[in-house]
């Protein structure tokens, strides 16, 4: 496993388009209520990262039409934007990967349509929390798979499925580069951390069961197994001499 450890240049220019990818996520904020279509969405995404002088990096990544993943209810991760409308109480993720000067920043958050149901809040809620503690394990030293060990010790305390067939990884330089990042592990194992790495952690948490299954229609879209809601949550993380940043939390989320 070849994991890079970024130089300070570089990780200024990951900074500068997480920054970017960030302020993405907090301007959809606004257009987030009933009756709008998930394609809508995507156009105003794209244009506002066009219009910062980046590009969205699903755009074309390996045939994804759309600018943005947009995910609703039951979509774990990977959902496509179309005709899908939002109802009052739906919950939506959107997952946006921004490039500017060549470098990738990487984030997602939950949004509510309207008043969302005490059982879809809290999903989101503990999956925000899996996030954070997943942060706290990121320092260096620390084995990588701590991450995972702790993010589905607190999912499984609160009753939750924590999804497994797809994880964090390394970004920056590529959109995708090593090490992956698995969100239910075994305690104490994978490479050590240090200071340099910048990674994704992105925990994916299911109200039933762990599973998903792919939409034939479109190739992407990733479903829970039960239909039962899913929540995700994503920083760009890296990791410093003494502990880490959240190159994506501008807003001072955690």
């Amino acid at each position: 496993m070849a994991i890079n450890i970024k130089t300070p240049e570089q990780i200024e220019g990951i900074r500068k388009s997480s920054h970017l990818a960030a302020e993405t996520l907090k301007y959809m904020e606004q257009f987030i209520k009933p009756g709008v279509k998930t394609i809508e969405l995507d156009r105003n995404c794209e244009e506002f990262v066009r219009s910062h002088g980046a590009t969205p990096a699903t755009k074309g990544y390996r045939g994804f039409k759309h600018s943005c993943c947009i995910s609703v209810n039951d979509v774990i991760c990977h959902g496509v934007p179309n005709e899908t409308v939002l109802e009052f109480g739906d919950i939506v993720n959107i997952d946006v990967t921004t490039i500017l000067n060549g470098y990738f920043g990487d984030t997602c958050k939950m949004y509510y349509v309207g008043e969302p149901s005490e059982y879809a809040k809290k999903l989101v809620e503990v999956t925000k929390e899996c996030l954070k503690i997943g942060m706290q394990q990121c320092f260096p030293g620390n084995q990588l798979n701590n991450i995972g060990f702790h993010i589905a010790e607190h999912a499984h305390k609160h009753g939750y499925s924590v999804v497994y067939e797809f994880c964090g990884h390394g970004v920056g330089i590529k959109f995708h580069e090593e090490p992956d990042v698995s969100h239910i592990a075994d305690k104490n194992t994978g490479p050590k951390l240090k200071p340099g790495m910048i990674f994704t952690i992105e925990p994916m948490i299911n109200a039933g069961k762990a599973r998903c299954k792919i939409d034939r229609k479109d190739g992407w879209t990733a479903r829970t197994i039960d239909g039962k809601l899913s929540a995700q949550f994503e920083h760009t993380i890296l990791i410093t001499e003494t502990g880490c940043e959240a190159l994506t939390d501008v807003y001072g989320d955690f």
